[in-house]
């Protein structure tokens, strides 16, 4: 089992940057997929990006692809989200998800909500136009 704490949202200005840090606890944070989500007020959660174990595969969705970048640090058990040219309309709150290692295959992605298990409390992205 694994517990995951997100930090670093909060009001930028649009063209801005924020990196978003995902600390995970549990020695074994290494054999996890681990992926990005977000949720917009009044808005469905929806899928940002996701990174194998390794870090070796990346899957973006296609409104960040070229301006967030996403990152793994396995020695300090956590992952980080760089966004760049942020829009007001990657305004909400962002939530990062680990997937049981126990159902994971090696270099898999996985782009839906419910194939992760474990989920930090959110943290909070403002853009401001």
């Amino acid at each position: 089992q694994v517990q995951l704490v997100e930090s670093g949202g909060r009001l930028v200005q649009a063209g801005g940057s924020l990196r978003l840090s995902c600390a995970a606890s549990g020695r074994t944070f290494s054999s996890y997929p681990v992926g990005w989500f977000r949720q917009a007020p009044g808005k469905e959660r929806e899928f940002v990006v996701i990174i194998d174990t390794s870090g070796g595969k990346i899957g973006y969705a296609d409104s960040v692809k070229g301006r967030f970048i996403i990152s793994r640090d396995n020695a300090k058990n956590t992952v980080y989200l760089q966004m760049n040219s942020l829009k007001a309309e990657d305004t909400a709150d962002y939530y990062c998800a680990a997937r049981d290692p126990g159902r994971s295959y090696r270099g898999s992605l996985y782009y839906q909500s419910r194939d992760y298990e474990y989920w930090g409390q959110g943290t909070q992205v403002t853009v401001s136009s």
